[in-house]
């Protein structure tokens, strides 16, 4: 069995032979190498060429956000975990926006880690249930009560996709989603996917719509990373 490489990114040496030490007791799993700052990341990830990264957030040098940015740029292929103590929506768009397609806060269980690692490496995304609950809040669609009728707004989620959303807000798994749902684990993925994607789209348009004028044709602020993204599916 081909083992899923990963490699591990964060300024604390403690918090990364923890993980490493986590990971290591997983036969399908090798921590190909550590970084302590975002510079190291990007040289790192250049030459082990992992199947994963976990990243911190916040390190010195080069922050998880810009690493993650740059090496997308390189190895699109590349998941990255952003592991990170903040939920507010600064952090989660900076992230969306640099292509990094899974969400963990510190406070995860091992589990959660391990579960993680496996779905990025398949080419899924993950959301973190508190995640989800900020997007949610962006997108302000938060109904007064369960089963509520939404007006769609400009992101353009499908009832379905917002359905899907407040599940994983919830704390569901993909399959507990797909059997509320009557649906395959498969699907309930792609909608998770597409939901990236239109997120990615929304916060492009942030910018645009702060200055008080649309887009224009050749601008591809935003778009390049949701053309990574759908190219791992």
């Amino acid at each position: 069995m081909e083992k899923i490489k990963v490699l591990i990114a964060d300024d604390h040496r403690v918090v990364r032979e923890g993980l490493a030490a986590i990971l290591r007791a997983r036969d399908d799993l090798e921590v190909v190498g550590e970084a302590c700052d975002g510079q190291e990341a990007v040289v790192k990830a250049r030459e082990l060429s992992p199947d994963v990264i976990l990243m911190d957030v916040s390190m010195p040098r080069m922050s998880g956000v810009e690493a993650t940015r740059a090496i997308k740029r390189e190895s699109p292929h590349i998941g990255i975990v952003a592991l990170t103590m903040y939920d507010e929506e600064k952090y989660i768009f900076d992230l969306v926006r640099a292509g990094a397609t899974g969400y963990l806060l510190k406070d995860s269980d091992s589990s959660q880690i391990i579960s993680a690692i496996r779905s990025i490496s398949k080419g899924e995304s993950l959301i973190h249930p508190s995640v989800a609950s900020k997007i949610l809040a962006e997108f302000s669609l938060l109904s007064e009560g369960k089963g509520k009728k939404q007006a769609r707004t400009e992101h353009d989620l499908t009832e379905r996709e917002i359905t899907v959303l407040r599940l994983v807000a919830d704390g569901k798994t993909n399959k507990e989603i797909a059997n509320d749902l009557d649906l395959s684990e498969k699907t309930v993925k792609n909608h998770v996917r597409n939901i990236f994607h239109k997120l990615n789209c929304f916060i492009s348009e942030i910018p645009h719509r702060a200055a008080g004028k649309p887009r224009q044709a050749g601008d591809t602020h935003g778009l390049d990373m949701s053309k990574e993204l759908f190219e791992r599916f």
